[in-house]
């Protein structure tokens, strides 16, 4: 996978740095043993998001040089610090930046996946015989960039998680740029309506639900990406991407935190990978 390669972990690591809180080693003697660096243990835990492997497993990737233990306690004090979050907003400034997202066609979608250990932010997949499972809901630009999203449990409807992915679009002063947003039938509801008249949100393409009774509505050939069909597919191609990291596909975290965190991070794969192929477009 391209989001393992060095130089998008260079890259990813070269943001995060700045972001780590400082340690300050008040050990009287000085004869303890030192702090694990945290490049390795960023790698390791970008590794363990990617591969979706355990924290033992990463630990023997890495030639025990740290433990499952000390990942887990890094990866809890980043979290809490924001670290992920922080990395996010700029990842997406970057790309913005340097590529820039066009906003003229947005999409909202969720994914459901599995959950086996459960915890907060979890439920019955409603597509798995109601096993463990949670779901994320996103937002993309038209080349399938990640701008907003949310998570909850498997069972939590889309439309539920619909005012939130736009709340979380809207934190970075986003949904005031969108041009045209385009969602399935299962948005069709006064819910997302109201959602989008309070965003200012004015050309919405949502696919009509059928009612009861009502026939099917005859196959008619459209041109793909035309506003009749709608922009739909570039989010759909994103949850693929996303749902390609292993530990966003079968997530065994037990807190919502943990969780909200691999997703924010494996979105920054994604925006990194994006702009290290931009990067060498221009290599000779």
């Amino acid at each position: 996978m391209r989001a393992l390669e060095p130089d998008v972990l260079a890259t990813m690591w070269d943001a995060i740095e700045p972001l780590i809180p400082p340690v300050i080693d008040q050990h009287p003697l000085g004869t303890h043993r030192r702090r694990i660096s945290d490049r390795v243990c960023f790698e390791a835990i970008a590794t363990r998001m990617i591969l979706g492997c355990s924290w033992v497993d990463v630990e023997t990737i890495f030639g025990r040089v740290v433990s499952d233990t000390t990942l887990r306690c890094r990866r809890s004090e980043w979290v809490a610090a924001g670290v992920f979050d922080k990395l996010a907003d700029i990842a997406l400034h970057a790309y913005d930046r340097i590529i820039g997202l066009d906003l003229s066609d947005c999409a909202v979608d969720g994914s459901c996946q599995k959950a086996p250990c459960g915890g907060t932010g979890t439920g019955p997949s409603p597509v798995d015989r109601a096993k463990l499972g949670w779901k994320w809901s996103i937002i993309t630009d038209r080349n399938g960039i990640p701008f907003g999203w949310t998570t909850a449990g498997a069972n939590r409807n889309d439309i539920v998680l619909f005012g939130p992915t736009l709340d979380s679009a809207a934190g970075r002063g986003l949904v005031q740029e969108i041009e045209t947003l385009h969602l399935d039938k299962g948005y069709d509801s006064s819910t997302m309506r109201t959602a989008t008249e309070a965003a200012g949100l004015t050309d919405v393409v949502c696919a009509k639900r059928r009612k009861p009774g009502e026939p099917k509505p005859a196959k008619v050939k459209i041109k793909a990406g035309s506003h009749t069909m709608g922009m739909r597919w570039p989010v759909e191609r994103t949850n693929s991407w996303i749902t390609n990291y292993g530990q966003l596909r079968r997530n065994t975290d037990r807190r919502h935190a943990h969780r909200d965190a691999a997703l924010a991070l494996a979105t920054v794969a994604i925006i990194t990978v994006k702009l290290v192929k931009w990067a060498e477009r221009w290599q000779p």
